[in-house]
């Protein structure tokens, strides 16, 4: 397995190894020992293409989180909402796939969002926290002070995801987190 050091303080990226035969594959996706902190929920998303999650946070009991993708590829996005960060309210942005073998650590302190890009895509989860529904906010994907650019206009959201607020409004009630 190889980590990948980011710009972003904690966010790191990982290469998994992948052992073929003819019967299929092997992949390894996560290494305990790689990690000093305990992820006790998982969980996976099955989306369609086109589909964008997020930008989703805790604004209590945040989550360290590892995303794999088992199925299908992702634009993976973590928006940095760490007061004393250097990358404060920038978007990291990286390719996750079955192909590539890509998984990604992000650290507390993030909001976190995916679109996808196959007709199936399934998206497998460990994360340090159990699910808070109650503190459980979003940030608008396409908030114009994000400038985030997408293959297309018009993604598949929630209705959830439809009411997020925008950056400038999680400033005013949150500062950070």
């Amino acid at each position: 397995m190889i980590i990948i050091d980011t710009k972003f303080n904690g966010l790191k990226l990982f290469k998994s190894n992948l052992y073929n035969d003819k019967r299929g594959y092997l992949r390894e996706i996560f290494k305990k020992k790689n990690f000093n902190k305990d992820l006790i929920f998982h969980y996976f998303a099955k989306s369609k293409k086109y589909v964008f999650r997020g930008f989703h946070f805790q604004s209590i009991n945040q989550q360290e989180k590892f995303v794999s993708v088992l199925e299908g590829s992702i634009i993976d996005l973590c928006l940095d909402l760490r007061k004393n960060s250097k990358t404060f309210g920038k978007i990291f942005k990286t390719v996750l796939s079955e192909k590539n073998r890509k998984s990604i650590f992000i650290p507390k302190g993030f909001a976190h969002g995916y679109f996808t890009l196959n007709k199936f895509n399934l998206v497998y989860f460990q994360n340090s926290t159990y699910r808070a529904k109650n503190h459980e906010k979003g940030i608008i994907w396409n908030d114009k002070n994000l400038n985030l650019k997408l293959p297309i206009k018009k993604p598949l959201i929630s209705k959830k995801d439809k009411l997020n607020i925008t950056f400038k409004d999680f400033l005013k009630k949150y500062k950070h987190i």
